[in-house]
């Protein structure tokens, strides 16, 4: 499998939550693993969000973002050129997608064009998963609608 991991997916390789034994267990079956070059801003902010919220404890943010770097080299980054912007320009107004999340759909759907093999993108987010498929890439989590309603809070009922 060629895995393209977006920052929603990237995230849960460093911070327990729920889908990291998702991601996990995709990148044990990989033979490629990559994401777009926007991952590398978009999951360090992730962490120093958590890290504001208290969703992280300052250590952990810290290790996160180290483990991070350390292995950022270790993807196939896929550049972002003239061609991605302009597929995810399309995209962005054919699927409904926000700007980055069309930048990755983008990418992976290039990425997949130019390895000449179809390329499984990880999300977690609903509306790249259901545009991914849209698109023709294989989305995963296959089951991610179902899995999001299970993993929202329930609220007490008083």
């Amino acid at each position: 499998m060629i895995l393209y991991l977006d920052a929603s997916a990237l995230v849960k390789r460093y911070v327990r939550e729920p889908g990291s034994d998702l991601v996990e267990s995709a990148i044990g079956q990989a033979a490629l693993i990559g994401t777009s070059l926007i991952s590398r801003a978009e999951v360090v902010a992730a962490f120093g969000k958590a890290r504001r919220m208290s969703l992280l404890t300052e250590e952990a943010a810290v290790q996160a973002v180290a483990a991070f770097r350390g292995q950022w080299l270790d993807l196939v980054r896929v550049q972002i050129t003239e061609l991605v912007m302009a597929r995810a320009d399309m995209f962005a107004w054919e699927f409904g997608l926000r700007g980055y999340d069309a930048v990755h759909l983008a990418a992976a759907s290039l990425w997949s064009e130019g390895v000449g093999e179809a390329v499984t993108l990880a999300t977690f987010d609903r509306s790249l998963w259901a545009a991914a498929v849209r698109a023709g890439l294989v989305a995963y989590p296959a089951s991610l609608p179902q899995l999001l309603e299970q993993w929202k809070p329930t609220r007490s009922r008083s």
